[in-house]
């Protein structure tokens, strides 16, 4: 999907994000036979470890109903190697069952990464058997310390957002509110996949400018989302602060829904020069699809 107006593309997903932290978390097994499987994460491509205590080593593993949807699933050392050839439909599970030495049977239910997993895919998952050993409490020490790190970071967003004008401006284009704003429409475009269209409209405004992106999901199956959007320097690729509003998380195939971006025209300086700007927006499996070129020209008086 490409299309040029005025010096804006809009690209088909063609690359993926920069690389996320390696996401670990911990797992205890449980002491009730009758227990519900624990979960596991996993995306296409990526590779999913289960890191077993030394105790509980594996010795087989084997999916149920996954034959053909995922690489033969491997044993190294303690550690069982998952990967999914693709990413699993939003409905789909699979049963992962690991045989371990003293010969029980444990259950895992492999999905797909939702907003309990924040998105992201369990790269590696340490398993113990003893919830008090020295290496579980420093594991789940590690998993509590990221969660609260990760709390924080939320809770000071959302106080930003609640007094930021930008963002409160962004609400409005995405409500379809624009002539309450100060901006005036600069250059209109759209593309095209196999996935989604988007309908893409630049503005102009006195020190800021900002983009509106219509999408519809024409996907038969799979749901689309904005995973993450990045501003970047075109010159220096240094990231920027901006503003966005959507107005749904999620679009369930058929639907459509509206993305707002503002951009204050701090972000263009660079060094006290205007340099041009980049703004790259990422669905939900962490492929680019879209990139719009926005020049300084936006935000003159």
């Amino acid at each position: 999907m490409k299309s040029v107006l005025l010096g804006t593309l809009l690209a088909g997903a063609a690359m993926a994000e920069g690389r996320e932290q390696l996401a670990i978390r911990t797992l205890f097994l449980s002491e009730h036979p009758d227990a519900s499987p624990q979960r596991v994460y996993v995306r296409g491509q990526v590779v999913t470890a289960l890191r077993f205590d030394a105790r509980v080593k594996p010795v087989r593993a084997r999916l149920v109903g996954g034959d053909g949807r995922f690489e033969p699933v491997g044993i190294v050392g303690r550690t069982v190697v998952l990967e999914p050839r693709r990413d699993l439909d939003p409905d789909e599970a699979f049963s992962l069952l690991v045989t371990l030495a003293d010969d029980r049977e444990v259950p895992f239910l492999l999905r797909p990464p939702g907003r309990q997993a924040r998105g992201s895919a369990d790269q590696q998952l340490n398993v113990f058997e003893d919830r008090g050993s020295q290496d579980a409490v420093a594991s789940a020490l590690v998993d509590s310390e990221k969660e609260n790190k990760a709390l924080r970071a939320e809770n000071e967003r959302l106080h930003k957002e609640e007094v930021s004008e930008d963002h409160a401006l962004a609400a409005l284009l995405t409500a379809g509110a624009v002539a309450q704003t100060p901006f005036g429409v600069a250059a209109h475009f759209s593309g095209q996949d196999d996935g989604a269209s988007l309908d893409a409209t630049v503005f102009r405004g006195t020190g800021k400018a900002a983009v509106v992106f219509k999408v519809k999901n024409h996907h038969p199956v799979h749901s689309w989302s904005m995973k993450s959007v990045r501003l970047v320097g075109t010159s220096d690729a240094r990231d920027r602060a901006i503003a966005v509003r959507s107005s749904a998380a999620v679009l369930v195939p058929g639907t459509s829904g509206v993305i707002g971006l503002v951009v204050d025209g701090s972000a263009f300086l660079d060094s006290g020069t205007l340099t041009s700007l980049s703004l790259e927006l990422y669905r939900q499996d962490g492929r680019l699809q879209a990139i719009v070129q926005l020049d300084p020209a936006l935000i003159a008086k």
